[in-house]
């Protein structure tokens, strides 16, 4: 995501490196090429003229810190404004009411009704709710049967009637529904079109007039750019929404509707869809993104990730197998099996300072994992266990069941040796700073919270 407003604004910095001072030439010069970078990245040209114009006025006669150069100042501040463009801080969903209300709303195609599935789940998930979910696209058949299959996937109880074309009355009788079965939260989907109209609209208008929900979400696909834009405006006209949903972020290497829309609907952007998968749903933190369109990476989301996989029995049991240097391929296998729950490899990678830009070209296969987990499955329960063992003939044995060449095998043991005595190694100084490195960003995030 963002991949080519970040190569743009890169490039623009590097016109200040070298320089004593910020000033009023170089500085315009730079900021001639943050607002191409922008306007390239599909944001509304006057949202990008105020930008630089703010950035300016902070740049200008600011004399450089020691060992601060004027790119890595100009950096600073155009992350903050970056950041505070985009809303400044993450904003949660309202689900408080018995039951929360939640009324989706977008244009058909936008991913709504994918959304309302993720969205279920992670509120099931995370906070503990029960919710209903409830099917009121009375036009689309395929629409109410795509919201039973995710329910059934995520384990959430769907609302539907098919011989009812009024949606006011299904979204009613769901609702009554939910309050004599002890669901916590109603989510409503809606009809969208292909084009925004009066119909919708005002059938839309009537769902909030009689259901008086307790938030109203706007699901628009970020990579239709200032037309997302120019659609959020106008459903909130009429709706008067609480927050957005950009979905398909994952594609979005221009990333204008994420940086514009704030800007002209004034309500914050809630959550980003980064995937195909129901977990692939992340809150959106502006400051955040800001890191991540600058390459700074985005270690406190990697933590956070890490953290909803970790187990802190089957931790300490690891660390001790490592201790006593009994890591095996067993361990190895489960290692890889957690990394890839956390969700795509390319966007994890990311997250590491440095890393994006520096795989900015490189395609990650998500199933990059497989012809190492072949190998191992082609291993015998013992082999598995005890990996020094592995001679001359196990290894062509190996590489016959894997589909593989005997070369593969010995890099992969070899690689698996060196891992070994690295993390063996680690158990002392490395990995307890390790530690302690996740639990500092862990504390910054809670605090953040409060």
């Amino acid at each position: 995501m963002f991949e080519n407003l970040s190569d743009k604004l890169d490039r623009s910095f590097k016109l200040l490196k070298g320089q004593g001072k910020i000033t009023e030439i170089n500085v315009a010069e730079t900021l001639k090429e943050v607002r191409r970078a922008l306007l390239d990245a599909d944001v509304n040209y006057k949202i990008a003229k105020d930008f630089t114009k703010t950035v300016k006025e902070k740049a200008l006669g600011q004399d450089v810190l020691n060992a601060v150069k004027p790119s890595e100042m100009m950096i600073k501040i155009v992350h903050d404004e970056l950041a505070a463009l985009m809303g400044g801080a993450s904003v949660d969903v309202n689900i408080v009411g018995k039951p929360a209300i939640i009324l989706m709303s977008g244009l058909q195609g936008s991913g709504k009704t994918t959304f309302t599935g993720k969205f279920a789940n992670l509120i099931k998930t995370k906070k503990g709710k029960k919710p209903l979910l409830v099917a009121g696209d009375v036009y689309r058949p395929a629409a109410i049967d795509q919201l039973h299959v995710l329910g059934e996937q995520i384990g959430v109880d769907v609302y539907s009637d098919k011989d009812n074309k009024d949606p006011v009355s299904i979204a009613q009788a769901a609702i009554k529904q939910a309050k004599a079965n002890g669901n916590d939260v109603v989510i409503v989907d809606t009809a969208g079109r292909l084009a925004v109209d009066e119909e919708m609209m005002n059938e839309i208008e009537s769902v909030k007039k009689a259901i008086n929900p307790t938030e109203i979400l706007f699901v628009v696909d970020s990579m239709t750019g200032q037309d997302a834009v120019n659609t959020a405006k106008e459903f909130n006209e009429r709706l008067d929404f609480d927050g957005v949903i950009l979905t398909k972020l994952d594609g979005d290497t221009r990333g204008g509707a994420a940086l514009s829309i704030r800007q002209v609907v004034n309500k914050p952007i809630k959550f980003v869809g980064t995937g195909e998968k129901m977990d692939a749903l992340d809150i959106f933190h502006p400051e955040r993104m800001a890191d991540r369109i600058l390459g700074m990476g985005d270690i406190v989301s990697l933590v956070e990730k890490a953290q909803e996989q970790y187990d802190e029995k089957e931790a300490k049991k690891l660390q001790s197998k490592i201790a006593q240097n009994k890591f095996d391929f067993n361990d190895f296998v489960d290692q890889i099996k957690q990394i890839k729950k956390m969700g795509n490899l390319k966007d994890l990678a990311s997250m590491i300072p440095g890393v994006g830009k520096a795989l900015k070209n490189v395609d990650i296969d998500d199933n990059a994992f497989n012809g190492i987990e072949a190998i191992i499955n082609s291993m015998t329960p013992y082999e598995r266990e005890n990996p020094t063992l592995i001679d001359g003939s196990r290894r062509r044995r190996i590489a016959r069941g894997a589909g593989k060449q005997v070369s593969e095998i010995n890099m992969l043991l070899k690689q698996f040796e060196e891992t070994r005595k690295m993390m063996k190694m680690m158990t002392g100084g490395g990995a307890g700073m390790a530690g302690r490195m996740m639990g500092k960003a862990m504390k910054r995030k809670k605090k953040k919270r409060k």
